[in-house]
Formats: C-alpha cells, structure tokens, sequence
C-alpha cells in the first residue's frame, strides 16, 4: 500500500514552501512572489506553475535545476531542527498494518507491505517521515516521488514497478491501494484501478472524497482497526453507508460496497 505524506500521515508546518523561497532567492535573487496550489500535486507540477507565476520565461526548462537546488537545500535544513508532526493515529495505523496479515502480493512477513506515494521529492519525504518519527515500516525503496512526473497518476506505475523488482510479486489492481486526503489521491488510484481509501484530514471533506470516487473514506487515522478494514476493503464504503442510513437497498445500495480484498 502506499501513503500520502503531507496532511495524511505529517503536518509540517509550511516547510515545503519555505524551502521553495530559498530555492528561488538562491537561483533568481529576489523573493518568491507566490506559490502554486499544492494539495494533491507534485513537487514538478508545483515548481513548474510556481516559475510560471513569477515571470519566468521556459518555466518548465528551468523545474529540473530547481529541484536539484531543493535536494540541496533539504538537505540543509535535514541538520536543523525542523518542526514536522505525525497526524493523530498514523504511528499506529502504520504499525498495525506492518503487523497485520496481507493477501496476495501485498502481504509481507508479519505483515503489509507499505511504501508512500508523494508529492514530494524524495530527500524531503523522507526528512518528514523521520523527523515525525513515521519512517519504521515504511520501504521508501519502493515508493514514488514528486520529481517524477507533473501528473500524480503517473507515479503509481513507478511504484509497482519497484515493489515488483523488489518482491518479485505482481502488484496490479487492487492489489495496489492508495491513502491520501485528496482527490487527486483518489483519482490516481482510480486511473491506475487501485483501491482509494481518503482520509480526511487534510482541507477536503469525507463527502468530497466520496464524491471524488474513493473506494473508502475515514475521518482520520485514529482508529486503527478502521484504517485497516478500509484498506483492506473490509470497510464498505461511504457511499454505501449513507445508502444504508437513508434505508436504500437493492442493487444501488449493494454497488456502494467493496469487497476486493489484497
């Protein structure tokens, strides 16, 4: 399975941004104007719409020196004391999954096999990771990462392809289960035909998840059973939920239920 980072396992305090403003003082000479919108997108994206909205010209031509200045500058700040915190529940959430018996290529020795899938570079995951204290059964190895590609999409391929280098398994489908707090999180899973799971926990509610299409839709991670069940598909999905509230039933109601399971 493969998390999200940001605003589904850590908050961290806008350093992301603050290291884009470095970056660009160090490559431009001036003060970074602005930053584009970033929830759900990756670094490439982001960095590519930022020049774009600073007057650059050939924005896109200039992404790839700007994320070797940013590894850098992670790099940097990876000996400060930077302020990253776990979201409620995550800890857990992580370390019952590691512990709980998988089906099929997900399953790992004691456990599920988990990675992330983010918007970020890799250098910096991983700084957040670590520094909420979140990087313990997770195999960053097999992960994918915001320097990628533009589109969040994309990077699911990247990360099957890893982990079946890696564990020599097939990871296709469902088999294949992202969790985020976004659409965009929910809509590369379903592009890839993967399971999505939303949590919300970030700045979209768990009805924008539903609507986004997501297999499974939480509050939070604080229930680690829950956490589980929605990623496994044992949780049936919201949509089905509030069929059975409203007293729906027959085939719409039983549509809203997931039953796939890794």
């Amino acid at each position: 399975m493969l998390w999200d980072v940001d605003y589904t396992l850590v908050s961290a305090d806008g350093l992301g941004t603050r290291l884009y403003e470095v970056v660009f003082g160090e490559m431009f000479g001036r003060e970074l104007p602005a930053v584009a919108p970033k929830a759900g997108r990756t670094d490439r994206a982001i960095i590519a719409d930022t020049l774009a909205m600073a007057g650059l010209d050939a924005p896109r031509e200039r992404v790839d020196a700007f994320l070797a200045t940013l590894a850098r500058q992670v790099a940097v700040a990876d000996g400060m004391n930077v302020r990253v915190l776990a979201l409620p529940g995550a800890s857990a959430a992580i370390a019952a999954l590691a512990a709980s018996p998988g089906d099929g290529a997900a399953a790992a020795e004691g456990g599920i096999r988990q990675s992330v899938l983010t918007g970020n570079i890799r250098p910096l995951a991983a700084l957040k990771l670590r520094q909420a204290g979140l990087n313990e059964h997770l195999d960053l190895d097999v992960g994918a990462y915001g320097d990628v590609h533009e589109v969040r999409a994309e990077l699911v391929p990247v990360a099957r392809l890893a982990a079946s280098q890696v564990y020599g398994a097939d990871f296709g489908g469902r088999s294949t289960v992202l969790v985020g707090d976004t659409p965009l999180d929910v809509e590369a899973a379903l592009a890839a035909g993967a399971r999505a799971v939303g949590v919300a926990t970030g700045t979209y509610s768990q009805e924008e998840l539903t609507a986004a299409g997501a297999h499974a839709v939480l509050p939070d991670l604080t229930d680690a059973a829950r956490v589980r069940a929605a990623v496994t598909g044992a949780l049936p999905a919201r949509r089905a939920l509030l069929a059975r509230d409203r007293g729906v039933t027959g085939p719409a109601g039983a549509a809203g239920r997931v039953r796939s399971r890794w």
